[in-house]
C-alpha cells in the first residue's frame, strides 16, 4: 500500500492537515507565542513540554524528545502504521488515494462516505428522539432505572429508534437518501414480497458504534418492551464500512487509557462498559455482537500485551472468558481474569460498591490458569474419580495450547497440590493429551516471538556546535548555498547530524526541498526524526544568522583540523618514517595551521 500512494499525495494530505487542527482535535492546545504548548500525550508530566510549531507543522516533546510532522503525531497517538495514518489523514481531508481513483474504487468510498454520512445523522436524530420525543420516555424511565447518567448518554450519543414501521424509511427519504443505499447501512430492510422497506430499529434503545476514529458505523439496540421472544439486542449487520468481529465498541474513547495502564479490560456489553468508563476506569472495550475473535485479540495488541476479561458472573458469561483464551494466546497477548461477585455483572457491581472497588477488582485478578483452575475444582468434585479426571483434562487442554513448557511444568505442580496426587503423575496425564500445540498445525496465526537483539545502545546527542549547525540551517534556507560551498559534511562527527546535513545539501542541490515533512519523511530512524525536530522547533529567531553561521563553520573545520593535525603528528612518531614522508607530513601539517588561522568569511546579510 505504501508504495502506491504517491509522493504527491501524500504532500497533498500533509498540505490538508493543518497540524495545529489536527493535534488540536486529540488534545488541548494553548496558544504560546507564535507555537503552541500542551502536556505531552506520549509521557506523564506535571508542566507543559510539548511544543507545536504551526510555521513548520512540527511538533516536539522537549521531555521526551518525541517529534515529528503531521503523519508521525497521528501513527504515535493512534498506535497505527505509518501507512494507516496517512489513510486516516487523507479520509479526514477528503483526498481519495491511488486506490481509490479507478472506477470502481472510486465508487466503492462513495458508498462509503455516503453511510458515514447516514449513520452520523441517524445517530443525530435517534439523540433528538431520546431527548425530546414524548415516545422516548420509556427509553429516558429505562435509562434513569439503569443509573445511566446524562453525561454518560451525551458522551456515547445514545439514542432512541421510535416504536414505528417507517420512521427511518420517511427519514431517509426526507434526507434524500437512496432506500438501496439505506438497506447497504443495515438500517432498513426490504420486504421481497412486496418490495417495500421497513425499519430494522424499532422501540430500542439505540448505542451507535464507532471505529477508532470516532465515526459511527453501526449500531446496537436494547428492546425496551416485547414479549420474551423479542431478542435483548439488534445490531447491524455487516455492511461496507462494519465489520462485527473487528470492532470494540468504545475503543474510540478508551484507546489512550489502555495505553496509560498498560492492559486492557474486556467485557461483555455497552452497558457494563458505560458504567466502567463513568466511574472512572476507562480502559475497557467490549466485543460487538459477536464473540471475541482473532481479530479482536490482534486489535487490542497493537495497543497492549496484556488483557483482564471481565464478563458476567453467570456461567454464559465465565464460559465467554473461557472460549477467549484461543485467540488470546494466539496473538500473544498475557490474560487475566476478574471475577464479579455473583449475582452481578460489572454495571451492577459498580452501583452497588463503586468505581474504587471495581478497580481494586482489576487489579486483583488472576492469571487465566490460576483462575480456570479454580472454576474447574469449583465445578467438579475433586474427591471423586470422575471430577479429577475433568479437571485433568480442562487444564491440560488449555495449558497445552500456550505451547510453553515452563508454564506447563507449573500448573501440574499447582494441580496435583488441588486434586492431592503427585506433580509425576498430573505430567504424565497432561503428555497422554498429545504434543503442546507448538508442535502441530495451527489454524490460527501464530505468535511469533521477537528474535534476541543485541542491546541497542542510544547514540549520543550532537555537541552544541552540530545542533547549532542544524539549527541555523533549518531555520534559514538562504544560508544553505553558502554552508554548501564552505562546509564539508565530514567536519561533523555525530553521524546522525552529518546525514541530515547531506540531505538537506542534496535537497538544495538538486533543487527538490520541500520544507520539513519531506525531511521527516527521509528518515526512518526515531532518532533522526526527533533531533530535526528539537532543533528546528526553536521558538526564538537566531540573532545574526550569517554572522553565527561563519562562526560554526570556522569552529567546526578547526575541529577537524586539531583532530587531523594530532593523526599527522601521531605518523610522525612511528618507527621507520622515511625522510621524505617526514618531509610530506611536517608540510602537511604546517598548510593545516596556516588554514587554521583563515577565518571563513561570512554570508552577505539577508
Amino acid at each position: 500500500m505504501a508504495g502506491l500512494i504517491s509522493e504527491s499525495t501524500r504532500e497533498q494530505i500533509r498540505a490538508a492537515s493543518d497540524i495545529v487542527d489536527v493535534i488540536g482535535s486529540y488534545i488541548p492546545l494553548k496558544k504560546a507565542g507564535a507555537n503552541f504548548t500542551a502536556l505531552c500525550p506520549f509521557h506523564k508530566e506535571k508542566s507543559p513540554s510539548f511544543n507545536v510549531n504551526p510555521s513548520r507543522q512540527i511538533f516536539h516533546c522537549f521531555g521526551c524528545h518525541k517529534g515529528g510532522d503531521v503523519f508521525t503525531f497521528v501513527k504515535e497517538y493512534e498506535n497505527i502504521s505509518f501507512v494507516e495514518a496517512l489513510k486516516r489523514l487523507a479520509d479526514r481531508a477528503k483526498i481519495p488515494l491511488e486506490t481509490e481513483k479507478d472506477g470502481v474504487g472510486a465508487q466503492t468510498r462513495h458508498l462509503k462516505d455516503t453511510l458515514l454520512q447516514m449513520h452520523e445523522q441517524i445517530t443525530q436524530r435517534w439523540q433528538a428522539a431520546l431527548a425530546n420525543d414524548a415516545n422516548g420516555q420509556i427509553a429516558r424511565d429505562y435509562l434513569a432505572k439503569r443509573g445511566v447518567s446524562a453525561e454518560a448518554v451525551k458522551l456515547f450519543r445514545i439514542g432512541y429508534a421510535p416504536e414505528v414501521w417507517d420512521d427511518t424509511v420517511n427519514w431517509a427519504k426526507s434526507k434524500g437518501f437512496e432506500l438501496p443505499d439505506v438497506e447497504k447501512a443495515g438500517l432498513v430492510i426490504r420486504k421481497e414480497e412486496t418490495d417495500r422497506y421497513y425499519d430494522r430499529f424499532r422501540g430500542r434503545l439505540m448505542f451507535p458504534i464507532c471505529d477508532e476514529q470516532g465515526r459511527v458505523i453501526g449500531f446496537s439496540g436494547r428492546v425496551l418492551s416485547g414479549d420474551e421472544k423479542t431478542a435483548k439486542y439488534v445490531n447491524s449487520p455487516e455492511t461496507p464500512i462494519f465489520t462485527k468481529s473487528k470492532v470494540f465498541f468504545g475503543l474510540d474513547k478508551s484507546k489512550r487509557a489502555i495505553l496509560d495502564a498498560g492492559h486492557a479490560i474486556v467485557c461483555e456489553g455497552q452497558l457494563d462498559l458505560i458504567a466502567c468508563f463513568m466511574a472512572g476506569v476507562k480502559n475497557i472495550v467490549a466485543p460487538q455482537g459477536t464473540a471475541f475473535t482473532s481479530d479482536h485479540a490482534r486489535i487490542i495488541k497493537r495497543y497492549v500485551n496484556e488483557v483482564v476479561l471481565c464478563f458476567d458472573s453467570d456461567n454464559a458469561g465465565q464460559n465467554a472468558a473461557v472460549r477467549s483464551l484461543d485467540s488470546l494466546l494466539a496473538s500473544g497477548l498475557a490474560v487475566r481474569v476478574a471475577v464479579v461477585p455473583a449475582p452481578h455483572d460489572p454495571d451492577s457491581f459498580i452501583k452497588e460498591q463503586g468505581g474504587e472497588a471495581f478497580a481494586n477488582l482489576i487489579r486483583g485478578a488472576k492469571g487465566f490458569f490460576d483462575y480456570y483452575l479454580d472454576r474447574l475444582c469449583a465445578q467438579n468434585d475433586t474427591t471423586s474419580d470422575r471430577g479429577r479426571i475433568v479437571v485433568l483434562r480442562g487444564m491440560g487442554e488449555a495449558l497445552l495450547k500456550t505451547g510453553n513448557a515452563v508454564t506447563l511444568d507449573a500448573f501440574a505442580q499447582k494441580t496435583a497440590l488441588r486434586l492431592g496426587v503427585t506433580p509425576e503423575s498430573v505430567r504424565a496425564e497432561f503428555k497422554k493429551l498429545g504434543k503442546p500445540v507448538a508442535q502441530r498445525p495451527v489454524t490460527e496465526e501464530p505468535f511469533e516471538p521477537m528474535d534476541e537483539e543485541e542491546p541497542i545502545v542510544p547514540e549520543p546527542k550532537p555537541t552544541l556546535l552540530e545542533s547549532s549547525l542544524l539549527k541555523l540551517l533549518l531555520a534559514h534556507d538562504e544560508l544553505v548555498p553558502w554552508v554548501i560551498e564552505h562546509l564539508a559534511p565530514e567536519w561533523i562527527e555525530h553521524a546522525t547530524t552529518r546525514a541530515i546535513v547531506e540531505r538537506r545539501f542534496q535537497a538544495a542541490t538538486e533543487a527538490t526541498w520541500r520544507g520539513l515533512g519531506a525531511l521527516l519523511d527521509a528518515f526512518e530512524s526515531e532518532g533522526a526524526k526527533q533531533l530535526i525536530t528539537e532543533c528546528a522547533a526553536n521558538e526564538k529567531p537566531i540573532p545574526n544568522p550569517h554572522i553565527q553561521i561563519a562562526d560554526v563553520a570556522t569552529r567546526l573545520r578547526n575541529l577537524h583540523i586539531d583532530q587531523h593535525r594530532a593523526t599527522l603528528r601521531q605518523q610522525m612518531q612511528q618507527p621507520g618514517v622515511t625522510p621524505d614522508a617526514l618531509t610530506a607530513l611536517l608540510r602537511e601539517d604546517h598548510d593545516l595551521r596556516v588554514l587554521k588561522q583563515t577565518p571563513i568569511p561570512p554570508p552577505p546579510a539577508f
